[in-house]
């Protein structure tokens, strides 16, 4: 089995101070990874704030989670991240998503296109990200991205590149991760309902059996290399919580999860979906472990650095 690796992000920092304490704790603590979105909305860029917390760190990696590729050109991604790989000697994780925030869109001007249209650009970008990586000039040719002769620079320090993490909750992007990712992040699906500007949750997605059949696309995909995939998931509907109540606090925030979606998951789905982490620190060591085993699930994001660290300190690398 693949060892556990924990990622976490900083939390509410609020400057470069307090973003150093957090990454030498994550460090210290035995996360693998240090990550921050990557999102107009938020207080920080995610590539500064990722430079600083490499440059203060020895074995910390870092990567955004996730980057929009309808934010940047991919080209542009590429050498930003090449040149975090060389500054931080190999500690980035390049990881990438087709976007989903439609207010970002809307607040940017930005053409919040349908979601088939968003992922083949974001198949498109993948395919300029690896050119951008390899080892001399490439050209590409799509409907979304041209490239002529460009010679990405500077080269990764990690060989072929980076490991490229790709995540998202809908067949094609699953697929997509399946064929080209070398980490595949599960989310839960996110659906249109009257057209492409409007989404809705599917709240059943959350669920191990939802989870089977997303890891079923990705192995159709992946073939023989289904193996060498690691597999994440974070924590959706609600932030980790350590407690001795597992059940009550599930039940007290499945409530207003209901009240929301209408939802028909029971407790017993919520508690034991991948996505939900409440119990407490010796039944989450337990579902982690259970996590692996059933599922290969052995990447787990897990929201602030502190509220898990003992989970991790227990689990981390084992």
């Amino acid at each position: 089995m693949r060892p556990f690796r924990f990622l976490a992000d900083p939390g509410d920092i609020t400057d470069g101070a307090s973003l150093r304490e957090t990454a030498r704790a994550a460090e210290s603590i035995g996360y693998s990874v240090l990550v921050y979105a990557d999102h107009v909305v938020i207080p920080f860029g995610f590539v500064p704030l990722l430079a600083t917390a490499a440059a203060v760190t020895e074995k910390l990696r870092v990567a955004p989670f996730v980057a929009n590729n309808d934010l940047r050109h991919p080209a542009l991604l590429a050498q930003d991240l090449a040149t975090l790989d060389v500054l931080s000697g190999g500690r980035v994780e390049v990881a990438i998503g087709a976007g989903w925030n439609r207010p970002e869109y809307v607040a940017l001007g930005l053409p919040f296109d349908p979601v088939g249209v968003r992922v083949s650009r974001l198949t498109e970008a993948v395919a300029v990200l690896k050119g951008c990586f390899g080892p001399g000039p490439f050209s590409f040719a799509g409907e979304h991205y041209s490239i002529t002769g460009h010679d990405g620079l500077p080269k990764p320090v990690q060989a072929p590149h980076p490991p490229l993490f790709i995540g998202g909750g809908g067949r094609r992007v699953l697929t997509l991760a399946g064929r080209e990712a070398d980490i595949v992040g599960l989310s839960p699906r996110i659906l249109p309902t009257s057209g492409p500007d409007i989404v809705r949750s599917d709240p059943r997605s959350i669920t191990i059996a939802a989870t089977e059949e997303k890891l079923g696309w990705v192995r159709e995909a992946a073939g023989e290399r289904f193996e060498s995939l690691e597999i994440n998931v974070y924590p959706t509907g609600t932030p980790p919580m350590v407690t001795d109540s597992a059940r009550k606090t599930a039940a007290d925030v499945l409530d207003g999860i209901r009240a929301r979606t209408g939802t028909d998951v029971t407790v017993d789905e919520f508690l034991e979906s991948p996505h939900v982490f409440i119990g407490s620190v010796d039944g989450l060591v337990a579902k982690f472990t259970e996590l692996r085993e059933r599922l290969g699930i052995s990447s787990f994001m897990t929201g602030d650095v502190q509220t898990l660290a003992p989970v991790v300190e227990r689990r981390a690398g084992s």
